[in-house]
């Protein structure tokens, strides 16, 4: 209180004397009374600046504003989670402290680090009862309790080749050609992996009679990641697994491409010949995020041989020609290449036109890998969880089985002869 006491007559000493010359004919009195009014005033903003300055801070108001942050993934308090860890540090208006997540792809970190700073600012406010709040340092750090996803261009590193299956058009049967194609490798010995990236329209938990599953996490190396369902000597992973089937998925492209990523780079995929990629219709977001995560070893391009569909096989053939791409093409494959009654195996009736792709095929200078006929078998062995590729006797089976050789003999090819692809960057 002396600085206080000595301000006091200071003020009063230069504001009498400043009073004084100001009006010289004023009785004294009247001009000290005057003058120790206005020191008066100035004393009350001085002591009320010098101590607005000196927030009262302590540990407990931090925790407990902490305590009214709610943590989607546990539906818990921060505090209760267990999320706070032992370094809240204070020092004047900065706080700093550190908030422990599972994981550095937690799709809750910004929300809840937000969260947290605003509930911060809001109880330092309420406890000066002014605006101190806004204008104190926060630093939160984050920890995470399991190691770090790799960076892109480290992910999959025991995975050999990765084969993306694509086709312009939805409904020439991708999707059933790519669960084919991984059984068929699968029995030809190969580490087999097939990714559903189809995040709207997840087809591969039917189709391989695996609807009931759920993926589990299990530790590895540090990390928890996602473990793929086994069936048919193929490892699976699809988004059908984790959302309601009979339910939309109304996601933004955004939100959709962190589900597949998570997919790829989140799950336990250990040892891989083959990495299938059944891929959406279309060029989209999904085809996008899938070239700027993987390097992608070639694409196989489904089309039927009706001209409508090889309208937008020309349109997938050239995302992966692109410049900007450079994904090799691997082949073509052509299916429903013609109808063949299953008493009359011998008969073929080109009901969606005839060679379609073959005659493209030719055009692009692009390999032909099969010509896939359309088997009432097929439909109904997909429907029942069992590809036709798991009858190696049947005709369709036999030329799933020649398109998983043409397959790896082209995928060594392009090993030999080629570079390995390149990652797309991403542009900000």
């Amino acid at each position: 209180m002396t600085s206080v006491r000595l301000a006091l007559f200071r003020m009063a000493t230069v504001r009498g004397a400043c009073r004084f010359a100001a009006f010289p004919a004023l009785h004294p009195r009247l001009v000290w009374g005057v003058s120790a009014a206005w020191s008066a005033c100035y004393a009350v903003i001085f002591i009320k600046n010098k101590f607005k300055t000196e927030m009262t801070l302590y540990p407990k108001l931090i925790t407990d504003a902490l305590q009214t942050v709610t943590y989607p993934g546990t539906k818990k308090n921060l505090i209760e989670s267990g999320m706070l860890a032992d370094d809240v540090r204070i020092a004047g208006s900065s706080v700093s402290f550190t908030l422990i997540f599972p994981r550095d792809t937690d799709p809750f970190l910004k929300s809840t680090v937000k969260a947290a700073e605003a509930a911060i600012r809001y109880a330092v406010s309420q406890h000066e009862g002014d605006d101190s709040g806004k204008a104190m340092t926060i630093d939160i750090k984050l920890e995470y309790k399991s190691k770090p996803r790799p960076e892109v261009g480290k992910l999959l590193p025991e995975v050999k080749n990765v084969i993306a299956v694509s086709s312009g058009k939805g409904g020439v049967g991708k999707s059933t050609v790519s669960a084919n194609l991984a059984i068929s490798l699968a029995r030809l010995g190969y580490k087999v992996g097939l990714l559903d990236t189809d995040i709207f329209g997840p087809s591969m938990p039917k189709m391989f009679d695996v609807e009931d599953e759920r993926p589990y996490a299990v530790p590895v190396d540090g990390r928890q990641l996602i473990q793929p369902i086994e069936k048919y000597g193929v490892k699976l992973l699809s988004i059908g697994f984790f959302v309601n089937p009979d339910t939309a998925t109304l996601w933004r492209g955004g939100m959709a491409s962190n589900a597949l990523k998570q997919l790829i780079a989140d799950a336990n995929w250990g040892d891989l010949d083959y990495f299938i990629l059944d891929t959406p219709p279309g060029t989209s977001d999904i085809h996008l995020t899938l070239l700027q995560t993987l390097a992608i070893t070639g694409a196989v391009i489904v089309s039927t041989p009706q001209s409508v569909a090889l309208a937008d096989a020309r349109k997938g053939i050239d995302m992966y020609r692109n410049d900007k791409v450079n994904v090799p093409i691997l082949g073509m494959v052509e299916n429903m290449a013609w109808f063949t009654p299953a008493e009359l195996p011998g008969n073929k009736y080109y009901i969606f036109g005839k060679e379609g792709c073959k005659k493209l095929a030719e055009e692009l200078n692009i390999p032909l890998l099969a010509q896939i006929p359309l088997v009432q078998s097929i439909c109904e062995d997909g429907d029942k969880g069992m590809p036709a590729a798991c009858h190696p006797e049947s005709i369709t089976g036999q030329a799933f089985l020649n398109l998983a050789q043409a397959v790896v003999t082209m995928v060594n090819r392009r090993n030999r002869e080629q570079p390995k692809t390149k990652i797309v960057p991403v542009k900000e």
